[in-house]
């Protein structure tokens, strides 16, 4: 396979832990150019939290006309969560500020507050988010320790299902939903309607639309592809 990365390509990666979307697309960025000796547009199609791994589309070229059409795709993730705990961040970027009682959790009541959340609903995002609040990133005030309002977006849950439950301390589900969803903040809804805290733990992007995490590349990988293939 011969990249056309002036043309336009569509990159799928698998982005790594700790990384953010904008450090995936300048490094991916500086070694297109380095390759290339020329400056080459390149965007993602969706963010990804930097404690969060999985499925991350970047394009190049002309194809960064396309990166709405992306954006607009359906996205699927598997998520831990931790039960009976809150943090302000809902996940674990802070520490755990709250604890709850989880004794009254049964894989009942579980099964049937998951099931409670499939179809449309308005979500708060989280405080810790790129939401713009007054023209400013909704993260840089909550670092500061500022109380931030959000307004309820629109979202829908398509599909959700427990894979996984150690109770009562921590389950791992899988969810398929609309653009701007937020899993930290559906963490944090689950908890509360469970009547406890709710965090998560991990999160992974496995699809988005049709485009699988399995057929992603690793950073790794895609700078020993174009140094032999260019």
């Amino acid at each position: 396979m011969k990249y056309e990365f002036k043309k336009g390509e569509k990159l799928l990666f698998d982005k790594p832990l700790e990384w953010t979307s904008f450090d995936v697309v300048n490094k991916v960025r500086g070694l297109i150019q380095r390759e290339l000796d020329c400056k080459i547009k390149v965007g993602h199609a969706g963010t990804l939290d930097p404690l969060a791994s999985g499925l991350l589309i970047l394009c190049t070229g002309k194809m960064t006309k396309q990166i709405q059409g992306f954006q607009d795709l359906d996205k699927e993730y598997i998520a831990t969560i931790k039960l009976g705990a809150t943090t302000p961040s809902f996940d674990l970027e802070t520490e755990e500020d709250k604890q709850f009682p989880t004794e009254h959790i049964t894989p009942e009541n579980l099964d049937k507050t998951i099931n409670s959340f499939v179809g449309l609903q308005e979500q708060i995002p989280p405080s810790f988010s790129a939401k713009r609040v007054k023209g400013k990133r909704a993260y840089i005030e909550a670092r500061k320790g500022n109380k931030v309002i959000i307004k309820p977006s629109l979202i829908k849950i398509k599909e959700i299902e427990i894979l996984s439950q150690e109770l009562p301390n921590s389950l791992t589900i899988r969810v398929v939903c609309t653009k701007g969803t937020y899993i930290r903040a559906l963490a944090r809804d689950i908890g509360l309607r469970l009547e406890t805290g709710g965090y998560l733990t991990k999160l992974r992007r496995t699809k988005i639309g049709d485009y699988n995490v399995d057929n992603s590349l690793s950073i790794e990988c895609f700078e020993n592809e174009i140094k032999n293939k260019l």
